[in-house]
């Protein structure tokens, strides 16, 4: 459904955007506007800002900024359209709705498509799972121990052997190859046709957490390889914004989310009650994890395979998650490799109490690290204790490392005063600076080039004065006949201006949040978002503030007249802009 500009307008006044984004984010109040910790990216202190005023989001860390459609579209993952239906629903608004004939079809965007084929392929898979064609799928989950109920709540499905099957049965929906061939589920050769991107395996459908199929992961049936195959990414599935399980796990009444390896082992940890449980999308768990999981919880516990393998992907996730604020144990599995055997040999309530014996994250470093040394040889025990108290003094918070010390020294038969001594000597040769030097890389700022800086500052004054005229709507009435929309020439800078001007016309007030609707680019949308929430700094003196404005005037209005005069051989045009030009000077412009 395409909605008209004056009902979006309409939806997006009748929700407040502190009020949606305080369901979401935990906000406080700071002089006109309200801070929390940003949810798109990993900090520890609140540098998201949202404005009641401005009717705007924005994140002075990593630039991500909005009106209440963009945050929506951003957390939840909802195209336009679903957005829109989302806060009219929340303001009791009522949409006007129509049948979707073909020529609405098309008129979809590509989201809305790549979920309507994912449902029907999930559906079609459940049909096929419980269809003779099935018989192989259902009798491997019966053997694995999972019931008809579960099978039904996760959607468990099965792909047949025939590697066109599922391409037939959506070409029978009316897709066409051009649509199907970005949809993950298939791939079209113009000789041979299309064939299926998964066949003769079990299905797991990849939900969002708004239950919406995104993506699929399949089990192949006997020993194909590989064992274990996932969607590629698509406008819709991206795996390191997503988590097998988390359209659950998000409605826990628990306290900790519990991260597993894989879809087995979250679907036998929700059979058995643990609903808390979620799975990595066949991919290495990224920060950008860590961020989703910190918007439910505060507290992780890792319980990923006993192997060898699992312990490397422990270790690899602990920084991670550590980084994003979270708070960190790990699940002891031995002698069992995986959640899923664990129960079935032990039951849920062995679980239970293995869940309340997880050791902290640093315990676990420490044991793995212990592991790798020989305890009974005395020169491999030192080498061990000092590289226990290297890790010991990256500790920051001091009464944090005084109890570890304790911790480290009873496990291990340490004297504690001996292993405080050695923490403080490397405390103090610079080992912990030294460490922190070597993560630094991936968190400086791209350096820009001699030419990227010196555009940057021509386009600095366009942007400053928009800010001004924002902030400050009266400038409208003062700058009339000495500033307009075509001084602003950077093209981002220019759309702007056109749409606040035209509203100030209008309307004689400033409406930033609305002009936002217009983008529909998520970096156009971060640049006006910027150029909305920059805070003008204000001199105490008005005279110093003038001084300031009527220089960025004069600034705009000259760099306006060279692009004027770069664009023209006309002589008689070109005498006028120098007058123009040399009329500045008399320049003076007051708040």
């Amino acid at each position: 459904m395409i909605y008209g500009e004056d009902i979006i307008e309409e939806v997006r006044s009748r929700n407040d955007i502190v009020d949606v984004i305080s369901t979401y984010v935990p906000l406080k109040k700071k002089g006109s506007s309200y801070f929390g910790l940003c949810p798109f990216h990993n900090e520890k202190s609140p540098s998201f800002s949202v404005s009641r005023d401005k009717q705007m989001y924005y994140c002075f860390g990593c630039g991500a900024g909005g009106n209440v459609y963009t945050f929506l579209m951003e957390y939840e993952n909802f195209s336009f359209p679903e957005a829109v239906r989302f806060l009219a629903e929340r303001a009791g608004m009522e949409l006007p709705e129509e049948e979707m004939n073909e020529e609405a079809r098309r008129q979809m965007d590509e989201k809305a498509r790549l979920r309507e084929m994912n449902k029907l392929a999930a559906n079609y898979f459940y049909y096929l799972l419980h269809s003779k064609r099935g018989k192989r799928g259902l009798e491997y989950f019966k053997k694995r121990g999972i019931t008809e109920e579960t099978i039904r709540h996760f959607g468990l499905g099965f792909a047949d052997i025939y590697s066109d099957d599922l391409y037939r049965f959506l070409k029978s929906k009316g897709y066409k190859d051009e649509e199907l061939k970005d949809s993950a589920l298939v791939s079209i050769d113009e000789k041979r046709g299309g064939s299926d991107k998964f066949w003769n395996r079990v299905m797991f459908p990849i939900m969002d957490v708004n239950n919406r199929v995104i993506g699929f992961g399949g089990r192949v049936m006997g020993d194909g390889t590989p064992k274990y195959l996932n969607s590629r990414e698509t406008k819709l599935f991206d795996k390191s914004r997503n988590l097998y399980g988390l359209n659950f796990a998000r409605k826990t009444r628990k306290n900790e989310i519990i991260l597993c390896e894989g879809y087995m082992d979250v679907i036998s940890m929700h059979q058995a009650g643990f609903t808390n449980a979620v799975a990595a999308l066949g991919t290495a768990f990224t920060s950008g994890h860590g961020t989703l999981l910190r918007r439910y919880t505060e507290n992780v516990i890792l319980s990923f395979d006993s192997d060898e393998a699992g312990q490397r992907a422990v270790l690899r996730a602990i920084p991670i998650l550590k980084d994003a604020g979270l708070n960190v144990r790990v699940l002891d599995l031995t002698p069992h490799k995986d959640p899923d055997e664990f129960i079935k040999e032990q039951g849920k309530e062995a679980l239970e109490e293995r869940i309340r014996k997880a050791v902290s994250s640093f315990m676990f470093q420490i044991k793995v690290l212990a592991g790798r040394y020989n305890q009974d040889d005395p020169e491999e025990k030192t080498k061990f204790q000092h590289e226990a108290a290297k890790q010991l003094a990256e500790i920051g918070e001091p009464l944090e490392r005084k109890n570890y010390i304790e911790a480290v020294s009873r496990e291990y038969y340490i004297g504690q005063k001996d292993l405080t001594d050695l923490v403080e000597y490397y405390g103090t040769k610079g080992y912990v600076s030294s460490r922190e030097n070597m993560k630094t890389p991936e968190r400086e700022q791209r350096r820009v080039s001699g030419s990227e800086e010196k555009e940057e500052k021509k386009r600095q004054p366009q942007k400053l004065l928009l800010t001004w005229l924002v902030n400050e709507p009266v400038l409208f009435d003062r700058l009339k006949g000495i500033i307009g929309p075509d001084d602003f020439y950077e093209p981002i800078y220019h759309g702007a201006a056109l749409m606040l001007f035209e509203q100030y016309e209008k309307e004689k007030k400033v409406i930033p949040a609305r002009i936002l609707n217009q983008y529909t680019d998520s970096e156009d949308q971060k640049k006006i978002a910027e150029l909305f929430n920059t805070t003008l700094k204000m001199e105490p003196s008005p005279e110093d503030n003038d001084k300031a404005l009527t220089d960025i005037v004069r600034r705009v209005k000259e760099d306006s007249i060279e692009q004027q005069m770069n664009g023209t051989n006309d002589i008689l045009k070109w005498q006028e802009l120098i007058r123009e030009k040399g009329s500045l000077s008399g320049l003076h412009i007051s708040i």
